[in-house]
């Protein structure tokens, strides 16, 4: 089963997100219900190391903390794949990441070592754009760099199933945690 575990965002940072990628002139907006931000990429698991994570997660205790955005961003160099919303740099988020990126590793879960860039997903873009549309996501970014997006509390996070889909990826909630001292 392909998952992962995620931060849920509240209705009106996703509104908020929503707004700003409704003027995107070129790419495909990710769709308002798969906004979240990943704390971490598990890939294909098997359902019993799941349930493990679960147990694992379960477990965890951390305070509820505030996170800001930081502005926009890409991933993927010249042939940009991604745009994303960057998220400030946060004592808490990295703390709970590694808790568990921990967890997962108890669960006897393998994970890539990539460098945690938290961020959100907002749109995802093809192969072969052309340099035109280059042109305009670089337009777009530069006038959308200082646009104000809402605070959130963190006060829990999910394990998702992520299932793969001609029109996209379809998440589904498995489990939710709360936070808790």
């Amino acid at each position: 089963m392909r998952a992962f575990v995620a931060i849920n965002l509240p209705e009106d940072v996703i509104d908020a997100l929503s707004d700003l990628t409704s003027s995107l002139p070129v790419g495909k907006p990710v769709y308002d219900d798969n906004l979240h931000l990943t704390l971490a990429f598990l890939g294909d698991q098997a359902e019993d190391q799941l349930e493990q994570l679960h147990h694992e997660l379960d477990t965890l205790k951390i305070q509820p903390f505030n996170l800001d955005f930081d502005g926009l961003g890409t991933f993927g160099g010249e042939a940009t794949r991604i745009l994303f919303a960057r998220i400030a740099d946060s004592p808490a988020l990295k703390d709970l990441h590694s808790q568990v990126r921990r967890a997962a590793h108890r669960a006897g879960m393998v994970l890539s070592r990539e460098r945690y860039k938290p961020h959100v997903t907002l749109a995802r873009f093809g192969r072969g754009g052309q340099w035109r549309d280059a042109e305009r996501l670089e337009r777009f970014i530069a006038d959308h760099a200082t646009a104000t997006l809402p605070s959130f509390l963190v006060a829990g996070f999910s394990l998702f199933q992520s299932t793969l889909h001609r029109d996209g990826a379809v998440h589904d909630v498995l489990a939710e945690y709360g936070m808790r001292p």
